[in-house]
């Protein structure tokens, strides 16, 4: 499980990099299909969620579930407000309030889904 949330970590930020230089190539046309910017932060950062939620459940059996699918939610929404924040400093990117808000409902989705997952 570890390897997985990490290399699934290296894919985002790569994506991340990949934008922020202009440079997503055939990833391009996940804008093409209607809505699919949003279907794609909703589903990989919702993703991220749930394996970096399960991670820290299984590696850290004495701790509350709740409390490690809350810190890693809040540590994550900042995350993630910072680097769309971020994007208006980039010529290919543009900060999206819409962007964000999906961002954050997978997050809050993918955590419900953890704690259902990993009782």
């Amino acid at each position: 499980m570890k390897w997985l949330t990490f290399f699934f970590t290296l894919f985002i930020v790569l994506i991340i990099f990949l934008a922020d230089l202009g440079k997503l190539g055939i990833l391009r046309i996940v804008n093409q299909i209607p809505f699919g910017d949003k279907i794609g932060h909703f589903a990989l950062y919702g993703v991220l969620t749930l394996l970096l939620d399960s991670t820290f459940i299984l590696s850290l059996p004495n701790r509350s579930p709740k409390l490690i699918v809350v810190l890693t939610g809040l540590i994550l929404v900042l995350i993630i407000g910072l680097e769309e924040y971020s994007q208006q400093y980039f010529p290919e990117r543009t900060f999206d309030l819409v962007d964000l808000t999906f961002s954050y409902l997978g997050v809050g989705f993918f955590s419900g889904m953890a704690l259902r997952i990993n009782k």
